[in-house]
């Protein structure tokens, strides 16, 4: 589980609008937006205004993780956080054994 908080909400402006985006290499993905959570991370990460919280992470979602929060007045925040996942990788089922018939 990992949670990223976004530094840049701020409560006291009035109906801020959440974004938060995913940048892994050159490519940008919407991963909250118009008030939902985008696919694949619907059914594994809870959002909040002052965090997105991964109930299960892997090494797919190492990247940089973008909160950005547009107020009522124009108002714009932005934060910026680099996930890393460590540790092994889940284990591999084991290969067949091959059997080794002689000619």
């Amino acid at each position: 589980a990992a949670d990223i908080p976004c530094s840049a909400y701020r409560s006291s402006w009035s109906q801020p609008r959440i974004e938060w985006k995913f940048q892994k290499g050159s490519s940008l993905v919407l991963f909250y937006y118009g008030g939902e959570l985008t696919e694949p991370y619907k059914n594994r990460v809870q959002f909040s205004p002052t965090t997105i919280h991964f109930n299960t992470v892997t090494r797919e979602d190492m990247g940089k993780y973008i909160c950005e929060v547009v107020g009522g007045n124009n108002q714009i925040a932005k934060s910026e956080v680099n996930l890393i996942v460590q540790g092994a990788a889940a284990p591999q089922p084991p290969l067949p054994a091959r059997l080794l018939v002689p000619a």
